[in-house]
C-alpha cells in the first residue's frame, strides 16, 4: 500500500529545519517520521547571501531527516519570506457558458486563472493565488460555488508575489542541494497550517512569525486569508540593539537575550544584574538586567506598532476576536505574550503544532511551526506530488527505535 508522504523544509536566517511526515489511507492526522535541524543557513532576511553555506545547511538538515525516516527526500515544500514579498487582493470574472447554468470545477479553475492574470512586473514572480470568496451573480460570501446556478462567476483572490532574482537564487540553491521544489510557500502562511484552528480563522486571527531577520504576518477572517505582509524587523535586530547598548559582541548579546532577556522592564529592579563573566571569561562587567529589558522593550514596541499599522491598513486593528498567535524563534522571548497583548490590544498566545503524531517531542515548539506547516501543506496538495514509492513503515519505526536506543 502506498503511503502519502510529504516533506517541508523551512530555510530561516538562523537554521534549516526539515520535517518528513506520512499519512496512511484512512488516517486523519499525519505521523512525523523524520526531523532534521541544522544551525546556520546562508540566508539573511529571507534572501540567499552565501549559496555554498546555504547548500551545505540544507543538505545537512535533509540528510538528518532522511536517516531518521529511512527514505530519501526527492521533493519538498519550501518556505519563502523576505522584504521583497508583496501581497494584494485581486478579482477575476467569467461568464458561465450558454446552454447551462450550473457552475463546474472547470469554471472555478477558469475564474481563478483570470485572477492570476493580474499584471505582474517583469522582475516579480507569482507565489500564491488564494481564493478568499466567490461571487455568483452578485451574491457575495460563497465558499464553494460548484453545483450552484448562475450566469456570472467572480472570485476575490489574495495574490502574493516575490522578487524574481531572489526566488531564482533560492530555486538554484535547492536544485544544487539535490531537492526538487514542489512549491514555495510563504513562511507565515505555512506556519498557520500547523498552529491555527478552523475556529480561530472563522473568528478572525493574526499569525505573527517572528524570525531572525524579518517578521511575517497573515490575517484570517471568516475562514479565509484576509491580508499578509513581511516586516523588516526580526529577533536579530534585538540582538544588535543589545550589542550596541552594552558595547559587547553579537555572540554575547545573543546569549544575554536568550538567557536573561525579558520583553518588559516593569518587574525588574535596578539591583537585578547579569554577570557577563559567566557568559564569557574575558568579560568582567556586571550589567543591569532592567536596562537590557528596556532595550528589548523599545524594539518590540516598534515591531508591534508596525503590525498594528498593517492591521489598521485593512481595518482590523483591535478587531480580531481570536487575537494573535506568535510563532518563530523570536516568540520564545520571556514576557513577549504580555507585550503583544498590551501593544496590539488583542488576546495573544504562543502557537504550537497541533493534530500530529509521531516525533512531536522534537517539534513541540513555536520555532518549528513553519516546517511542520509546510509538511501539512504538502499533505493537502496534489496526490502525485506527495506520494513516494511503496514504503514499509514498520521497518522505519524499528529503525527509529534503534536510533534512540544507541
Amino acid at each position: 500500500m502506498k503511503e502519502k508522504v510529504s516533506v517541508g523544509i523551512d530555510i530561516g536566517d538562523s537554521q534549516v529545519v526539515t520535517v518528513i511526515g506520512h499519512r496512511a489511507e484512512g488516517e486523519t492526522h499525519p505521523n512525523v517520521v523524520g526531523v532534521g535541524i541544522h544551525k546556520g543557513s546562508g540566508m539573511r532576511r529571507g534572501v540567499v547571501t552565501d549559496m555554498e553555506e546555504a547548500i551545505s545547511a540544507i543538505t545537512a538538515s535533509v540528510e538528518e531527516a532522511e536517516r531518521m525516516a529511512g527514505l530519501p527526500v526527492e521533493m519538498a515544500y519550501i518556505s519563502i519570506t523576505g522584504e521583497h514579498i508583496l501581497s494584494s487582493n485581486n478579482k477575476g470574472l467569467i461568464a458561465i457558458s450558454r446552454g447551462r447554468d450550473e457552475i463546474t470545477h472547470e469554471d472555478v479553475t477558469r475564474v481563478i486563472e483570470t485572477a492570476r492574470a493580474v499584471t505582474v512586473p517583469a522582475n516579480r514572480e507569482m507565489l500564491h493565488v488564494i481564493p478568499r470568496m466567490f461571487i455568483v451573480d452578485g451574491q457575495e460570501g460563497i465558499r464553494d460555488p460548484v453545483g450552484m446556478s448562475g450566469a456570472r462567476l467572480e472570485v476575490d483572490a489574495h495574490v502574493i508575489t516575490g522578487s524574481s532574482p531572489f526566488i531564482k537564487n533560492l530555486r538554484r540553491t535547492m536544485e544544487q542541494a539535490g531537492v526538487s521544489i514542489a512549491s514555495f510557500v510563504l513562511a507565515p502562511l505555512g506556519a498557520s497550517k500547523a498552529v491555527i484552528t478552523k475556529r480561530q480563522k472563522e473568528l478572525g486571527v493574526v499569525l505573527i512569525d517572528i524570525g531572525a531577520g524579518t517578521t511575517g504576518i497573515v490575517v484570517f477572517e471568516d475562514g479565509d486569508i484576509y491580508h499578509s505582509a513581511v516586516l523588516p524587523i526580526g529577533s536579530d535586530h534585538i540582538t544588535g540593539d543589545i550589542a550596541i547598548g552594552l558595547r559587547t559582541s553579537l555572540e554575547i548579546a545573543e546569549r544575554i537575550k536568550v538567557e536573561y532577556g525579558m520583553a518588559s522592564p516593569i518587574t525588574l529592579s535596578e539591583q537585578d544584574t547579569i554577570d557577563l563573566s559567566k557568559i564569557d571569561k574575558n568579560e568582567t562587567e556586571a550589567v543591569s538586567r532592567r536596562y537590557v529589558a528596556e532595550i528589548i522593550d523599545a524594539r518590540l514596541n516598534e515591531l508591534f506598532l508596525m503590525i498594528k499599522a498593517e492591521l489598521r491598513k485593512v481595518g482590523r486593528d483591535g478587531m480580531l476576536p481570536a487575537g494573535a498567535v506568535l510563532v518563530g524563534g523570536g516568540s520564545k522571548l520571556m514576557g513577549i505574550i504580555d507585550s503583544a497583548k498590551e501593544n496590539l490590544g488583542l488576546p495573544a498566545q504562543l502557537g504550537f503544532p497541533i493534530e500530529l503524531t509521531g516525533m512531536m517531542d522534537k517539534l513541540d515548539d513555536p520555532r518549528f511551526a513553519t516546517a511542520v506547516g509546510l509538511m501539512l501543506w504538502g499533505m493537502d496538495e496534489d496526490e502525485d506530488k506527495t506520494i513516494f514509492p511503496s514504503v514499509d513503515f514498520t521497518s522505519i519505526v524499528s529503525k527509529i527505535k534503534d536510533l534512540f536506543a544507541r
